[in-house]
C-alpha cells in the first residue's frame, strides 16, 4: 500500500524538524551540558487516551459546506502534509474560510501568459455568523502545497505565493505588503505581531548582497515593501540557492537578523526576544531567551527524550512539545520567568500534533491524528491504522481540557480549527459542516495552577 509508512513518515518529519529547531542555523555554538535544578516538582497529567466519539459541547450553529465547493481531499494526500483549507475568525461573528478548488478552474491569463504546473486555486469565503451566509468571495492562484495564511488581528491576514507576501482585508481585498529575492517558503509570527521571521530560498548572489549591506535596512537586506507582486526572474532561479531566515518588523518590513541555514527553521519569537534550546543532563534541555537589545537569560529546563519545539503562547508563556522514551508527546508551559505552569502527557496513540493558539494567548487548540494503537517504533502504519483527527482545547495558563471533538475530514497540515478572538467560540470543519460551539466562561480564566 502506498500509504503504508504514512504515520511512520509523519513522525519522522516533525522530529527531524524538531532536530534543526531555531538557533542551530543562527550560530553554532559549542555549548557545554548544563546542570539545571528545578525550584519545585510540577504534577504531571497524563491526557485521556480515548478518541472522542462526538464534540462534548453542543453545537451552537453549523454551516455545510458542500454548497460552498467544499469536497475532501482523498486518503491520497494522507501524510503528505498538504496545506488544503484554513479556517480563521475575522471577529467574533465572521469566519474566513479558505480551501483548495478541486477541478480545472483556471483564472484568466494575460495576454501570452501560460498557467504554472505547479499553480492550484484557493476559494476564499467570509461567512457571516449564525446565518451562514457569504459576504464576501475571491479567488486566489497560489503555487504550492505549503500553508499560504495567517490570520492578524482586526480582521486582517497575510497571503504568502511564490516571493510575495501580501496583507488582506475583511473585504478579502489584497495589497502588496513584502517583495523576497527568492522563493517564500515559511511566515512567522511573534504574539504580538509585531515581528516576523521569514524563510526563503534566495540566490547566492541576493545573500551577498544583503550580507555586505547594513542588514537594519529592508532594501539592503534584500526585502522591498509594498511591491507590485513578480516572479523570480529565470535567470535568479537558476543561480546557486541556499535558505536564508530573517526576523523583521512586520509593518516597516525592517530587517533585524539575516543568516543562512541549511533548510528552513522554526525560530520562536516574542516582542523581546528569540528563543533557542540548549542540550543539559541526560533528556533536560534548556530554554535560552536571547534579547533584540543583547544579551540572554536562561529561562528553566524541559524534559524530553526528543529535542522540544518551542512556540510563544504569549509575551511571556511558552509552549515547548517534547516526547518520552516511548515517542508519546509531552506538552510544557512554562513562563519567562522560569515558572512552569503545567506538564502534560499526549497519548502515544495520537502523533502529528498542530497547535492553534487564541489571539489573546488564553487557549490552546491541538490536533492531533488518532491511531488504533500505539506507534511502535519502525512498524509500517496504513490509513486501516487511523481512526481519524481529533482536537482538545487546553485552558493555557492551567493545562485543563475544556473542549474535545472528533474532526473530520482529516486534515493533517490542520487549518480545520478556529478560536475566536474574544475566547467564546470555537469552530471546527466535521461532518460536513463548519460548527461553531459556544465556550465555557472558565476557558477565559488565567489562574495560577502549577498543575491539575
Amino acid at each position: 500500500m502506498a500509504n503504508r509508512v504514512f504515520i511512520l513518515n509523519l513522525r519522522l518529519k516533525w522530529l527531524a524538524a524538531s532536530a534543526l529547531l531555531v538557533f542551530a542555523v543562527i550560530q553554532a555554538n559549542a555549548q557545554q551540558p548544563i546542570d539545571f535544578v528545578p525550584a519545585r516538582q510540577i504534577r504531571e497529567h497524563s491526557l485521556p487516551s480515548g478518541y472522542p466519539a462526538r464534540p462534548s459541547l453542543p453545537v451552537a450553529s453549523s454551516v455545510p459546506i458542500e454548497p460552498l465547493g467544499f469536497s475532501p481531499p482523498g486518503p491520497f494526500y494522507l501524510g503528505e502534509q498538504n496545506s488544503m483549507a484554513s479556517l480563521d475568525f475575522i471577529d467574533d461573528d465572521r469566519l474566513l474560510f479558505t480551501f483548495r478548488v478541486p477541478g480545472l478552474i483556471h483564472r484568466q491569463l494575460k495576454t501570452g501568459e501560460t498557467p504554472a504546473e505547479d499553480e492550484r486555486q484557493i476559494r476564499a469565503v467570509v461567512i457571516k455568523l449564525p446565518e451562514g451566509t457569504v459576504e464576501s468571495d475571491a479567488f486566489w492562484p497560489v503555487h504550492d502545497r505549503e500553508r499560504y495564511l495567517w490570520m492578524l488581528k482586526d480582521g486582517r491576514f497575510l497571503l504568502r505565493d511564490q516571493n510575495n507576501l501580501f496583507e488582506g482585508d475583511a473585504q478579502l481585498q489584497l495589497k502588496p505588503l513584502l517583495k523576497f529575492p527568492g522563493l517564500l517558503l515559511m511566515v512567522e509570527l511573534d504574539p504580538s505581531q509585531q515581528f516576523l521571521v521569514s524563510n526563503s530560498l534566495e540566490p547566492e548572489q541576493a545573500q551577498a548582497n544583503a550580507g555586505a549591506a547594513d542588514s537594519s535596512s529592508a532594501t539592503s537586506a534584500g526585502v522591498t515593501i509594498g511591491q507590485t507582486p513578480g516572479d523570480p526572474t529565470q535567470q535568479d532561479q537558476q543561480k546557486q540557492q541556499n535558505y536564508v531566515v530573517r526576523i523583521l518588523r512586520s509593518q516597516t518590513g525592517q530587517v533585524m537578523l539575516v543568516s543562512r541555514s541549511r533548510a528552513t527553521v522554526h525560530l520562536p519569537i516574542s516582542p523581546e526576544g528569540y528563543l533557542e534550546n540548549l542540550p543539559g543532563r541526560g533528556d533536560q534541555w534548556m530554554l535560552n531567551l536571547h534579547y533584540y537589545s543583547g544579551g540572554s537569560h536562561l529561562l528553566g529546563n524541559v524534559e524530553s527524550f526528543c529535542q522540544p519545539n518551542d512556540v510563544f503562547i504569549s509575551a511571556s508563556v511558552i509552549l515547548a512539545t517534547g516526547c518520552d522514551h516511548s515517542g508519546a508527546t509531552r506538552l510544557v508551559a512554562i513562563t519567562t520567568a522560569g515558572k512552569t505552569l503545567w506538564d502534560d502527557l499526549v497519548p502515544s496513540t495520537a502523533v502529528r500534533p498542530v497547535m492553534q493558539v487564541s489571539s489573546d494567548g488564553k487557549l490552546l487548540a491541538q490536533e492531533t491524528i488518532a491511531l488504533s494503537h500505539s506507534v511502535i517504533e519502525n512498524a509500517p502504519l496504513g490509513v486501516d491504522d487511523i481512526k481519524g483527527q481529533m482536537v482538545r482545547v487546553f485552558n493555557a495558563a492551567t493545562g485543563e481540557v475544556v473542549f474535545e471533538s472528533p474532526l473530520s475530514p482529516v486534515l493533517d497540515a490542520g487549518g480545520n480549527v478556529a478560536v475566536s478572538p474574544s475566547g467564546r467560540r470555537l469552530a471546527l470543519l466535521n461532518a460536513g459542516a463548519i460548527q461553531v460551539f459556544a465556550l465555557p466562561a472558565q476557558a477565559e480564566k488565567t489562574g495560577n495552577s502549577a498543575g491539575h
